[in-house]
């Protein structure tokens, strides 16, 4: 009979994984994996089951006990420590030293014979020692199976011997596993950078980095704008392309068809005489230029993050160089850019169905590596969701494979089903639909999704309240108090997230016409300066906001968010901590940007580790403020015209109102 017949281990239903274990599961460094299973035999004997996990390429697998719950279900983790790949596993087996042990203090309690029992167990102790890890293991297991069997030694004695945590530890600790089961597929997670997890972007087009709007801005004038930006509390600064842009068909201001001369056209629109998606657009500068910047912006702690939009303008060299990568009319022409009614004349989309699709692949890939070559770590990537799914696995896979610390950021408003197979085929983090959500109950509901649901395990969230592309109703009509009410949730909701820059600081709101989402004056189609000292700008306050994210690691997560009853539908409670309860933070936001709300929220005391009856203090760290709380019920009112949010930290054990700042 082969081992295969004889096991006796079930195992079912392992989390995490993603579709039976096609897709990994996402971590940083540091983080940990909870791995659940369902495990089970025949008959009454126990069980005793291990998790397995090792890098990739290690050869040897590391163990983590594995403890029971409830109806056969067995939890255990593992934390991972390095970048790349891990496999995991559950494996499990009868333990038959451990159903002896447990039967023979039920027989001892009964006040049975053992005489044969005690036998039966120092045969289950020597053949443990003959697997013994070490030569002291085997002697001692072999010492403790003669005990078992002594003549000399009285049955208290023997019994003792039986039942002595040292025989236990070491019997758990040998090589005995008859016939285990182990999980199949071997799953897999993937490590990325703590940037992964908690990062704060920044948007900024280096063509306006100008005092003079008939003057193009260069990278040189763009290092200018990095102290700011850090002081801020950004550490990713996100430029839209840099590269050359076409002339043929260019789109004027405010996206009209017809460019004038000076108009500086789309960025998005990419290639021109000058070069491709590995030239830099002459106006800004030159590859050194741009080294440089890349250089500066590290000594701030800023990374630079660029776009990769795979298109091209009518002028890119590719046209020219390869025409069987892309699509042609029957006219001759080649297909442009369309979402009907709309026309994009000035960009070419790839024809990914072509025949040369493997020359056309290895060429997208060598962009990435070009860019990796002159520094670049974090790519926020264009419209992924129209290109082909296993384009992007390939692409992503083998950039990663060598380059492990490398970012893709998804840029991908789009059907849920599509903006999910993407993260599960390796981007690292995604766009979401945070932007449109306004209400208590959209927003209560969706991050719920983001932060319960299985996709938790594969989508990383990135908050953006506003992009080049989207300049939401909410922002257009709320003013200056909507900006700030949008800065709050996203900073707080989520452990990543962006602000399309100057345009936020400075509430930009005004549509190019009504019912639409575009700007007016959109930067996407010409040079706009600004003042980034002008009195309504919200530095002071972001930088405050992203002072507080760096100081209280319970906004550095996703998973740990919870909702908190409030009895006004225009106020959101919900709040962060870590697991120590070490930080427990609070925050309270008023939605409605026009009015002042007030309310009474619910705090699940015993949640927070607060004592019924005992003061505790409220820190606003926004303000500085400080309340003294009791009971679960309290009341909290906002508004916001002055300041749209609390973001309390709870601070526990305030003995009296006298002793009002002594606080854990």
């Amino acid at each position: 009979m082969s081992i295969e017949k004889r096991q006796r281990v079930v195992i079912e239903d392992v989390s995490p994984q993603i579709d039976g274990g096609r897709f990994p599961i996402k971590r940083a460094e540091g983080e940990e994996v909870l791995v659940e299973a369902d495990i089970f035999t025949d008959g009454h004997d126990l069980l005793t089951c291990r998790l397995l996990y090792r890098r990739e390429e290690d050869r040897n697998w590391s163990e983590a006990p594995l403890t029971p719950l409830v109806n056969d279900r067995w939890r255990g983790r593992f934390r991972v420590t390095g970048l790349g790949r891990y496999l995991y596993a559950v494996t499990g087996w009868v333990d038959h030293f451990a159903t002896w042990q447990r039967d023979l203090k039920k027989r001892v309690a009964a006040g049975q014979d053992l005489s044969v029992e005690l036998l039966i167990g120092a045969e289950l102790v020597d053949k443990a020692a003959r697997s013994a890890a070490t030569a002291v293991d085997r002697r001692q297991l072999e010492a403790k199976a003669a005990r078992l069997r002594s003549d000399s030694a009285t049955m208290d004695e023997r019994i003792d011997a039986a039942l002595d945590d040292t025989l236990t530890a070491l019997m758990a600790s040998c090589r005995e596993r008859p016939f285990p089961s182990v999980s199949s597929p071997f799953l897999e997670v993937v490590v990325d950078r703590e940037r992964a997890r908690f990062s704060t972007w920044y948007e900024l087009f280096p063509r306006s980095c100008t005092s003079d709007p008939q003057r193009h801005g260069t990278f040189r004038d763009c290092e200018a704008h990095l102290p700011g930006i850090a002081a801020m509390g950004f550490d990713v600064i996100y430029l839209p392309p840099v590269h050359p842009i076409g002339v043929q068909y260019r789109k004027g201001k405010n996206n009209t068809n017809a460019a004038l001369p000076g108009d500086v056209g789309s960025p998005w629109a990419i290639g021109g005489v000058e070069g491709g998606h590995k030239a830099i657009h002459p106006q800004l500068g030159t590859l050194e230029d741009f080294r440089r910047l890349v250089e500066k912006a590290a000594g701030y702690g800023l990374e630079v993050a660029m776009d990769l939009a795979y298109q091209c303008s009518p002028d890119h060299p590719y046209v020219k160089e390869h025409p069987e990568w892309f699509r042609r009319r029957p006219d001759g022409s080649v297909q442009y850019a369309e979402n009907p009614p709309k026309k994009y004349q000035d960009i070419y989309p790839l024809h990914f169905e072509t025949e040369a699709w493997r020359e056309l692949w290895e060429e997208l890939r060598s962009v990435v590596l070009f860019w990796i070559e002159q520094g670049i770590r974090i790519f926020r990537v264009d419209n992924p969701h129209t290109k082909p799914f296993r384009f992007w696995e390939w692409l992503i896979a083998g950039v990663r494979r060598d380059y492990p610390e490398v970012i893709f950021l998804a840029e991908a408003f789009t059907r849920p089903r599509v903006m999910h197979h993407l993260a599960k085929l390796g981007f690292t983090q995604s766009y979401t639909y945070f932007t449109w959500r306004n209400t208590k109950a959209e927003l209560t509901e969706y991050f719920l999704e983001l932060t319960r649901s299985q996709g938790r395990e594969y989508l990383r969230p990135n908050l953006w309240p506003n992009t080049p592309d989207i300049l939401t109703e909410y922002l257009q009509i709320g003013g200056r108090p909507a900006f700030m009410v949008r800065l709050v949730l996203a900073a707080t909701l989520g452990g990543s997230y962006g602000i399309y820059g100057p345009a936020f600081e400075l509430c930009e709101n005004v549509p190019v016409r009504p019912g639409s989402e575009e700007y007016l004056d959109s930067e996407k189609y010409q040079i706009r300066c600004r003042d980034p000292e002008a009195p309504h700008s919200l530095r002071p306050l972001i930088a405050r906001i992203n002072c507080i994210r760096r100081e209280n690691r319970a906004l550095q997560r996703d998973w740990n968010l919870s909702f908190h009853p409030i009895d006004n539908d225009q106020l959101l409670c919900y709040s962060k901590r870590t697991d120590d309860l070490d930080e427990i933070i609070l925050i309270v936001v008023n939605l409605d940007p026009h009015h002042r709300h007030s309310g009474w929220l619910e705090l699940p005391m015993a949640e927070f580790g607060l004592e019924e009856g005992s003061p505790y203090q409220l820190h606003d760290l926004l303000s500085e403020a400080r309340f003294l709380w009791s009971g679960p019920r309290n009341f909290v009112e906002l508004d916001p015209r002055v300041i749209p949010a609390h973001i309390f930290r709870v601070r526990r054990k305030v003995r009296s109102e006298r002793d009002f700042d002594y606080y854990l």
